[in-house]
């Protein structure tokens, strides 16, 4: 492997190149080899950023959980229109399609990356953690707006739609769940406080 490769903005190289192992052959396979030789780097390479492959998977975890910030703001975004379990699904679909699923048994995987985790992340699993950020935030929004029921509790009803969705699309071999499934999943969860809509 070529030592002498100039990269451009190494740490998102290396990152890019982890996720992409990750996701196609899984937490048992993310090893520091693996990932520089997927980058199509030398291994020194990852050594010169961080200081071992933990911190290295610690900073991955947490520049994924940054990401999270442009799906919160989308679904922000669509507070008042369309429909509030086609938003829900919608933004669902797309943060368990991404690497968020993968990165949760990443986590549960290596004791050692929960270590250095709970320095920067005091509980949960961080992607997870602000997706039920995002999701409480969104339906705090619809609230406000009077679409789903002043007395909702947003703060029990966001983990439980995360949770709800993880189990439908974590460890799956084939295909993700159908976005029927997931619009049935979010449907069934806010039966409670979902408002009729206004004539």
């Amino acid at each position: 492997m070529p030592t002498g490769v100039h990269l451009r903005d190494v740490r998102d190289q290396l990152f890019d190149a982890a996720e992409r192992v990750l996701i196609r052959d899984g937490p048992n396979a993310l090893t520091s080899r693996a990932v520089t030789m997927e980058a199509g780097c030398a291994k020194g390479v990852l050594y010169r950023h961080f200081e071992d492959f933990d911190a290295f998977l610690a900073d991955l975890v947490l520049d994924r959980r940054d990401r999270m910030d442009a799906h919160a703001a989308a679904l922000r975004a669509t507070a008042g229109t369309g429909t509030i379990t086609g938003n829900l699904a919608d933004a669902l679909g797309i943060v368990f399609s991404s690497v968020a699923v993968a990165m949760v048994a990443l986590v549960t995987f290596r004791f050692e990356l929960r270590v250095r985790l709970r320095r920067a992340w005091p509980a949960g699993v961080p992607l997870l953690t602000e997706a039920v950020v995002m999701v409480a935030d969104y339906l705090t929004a619809e609230r406000d707006l009077g679409r789903i029921a002043a007395d909702a509790d947003v703060d029990t009803l966001a983990p439980t739609l995360i949770g709800a969705a993880h189990l439908l699309f974590a460890d799956r071999t084939g295909a993700p769940p159908e976005a029927s499934a997931v619009r049935k999943m979010v449907a069934t969860v806010l039966a409670g406080v979902a408002q009729r809509p206004r004539r």
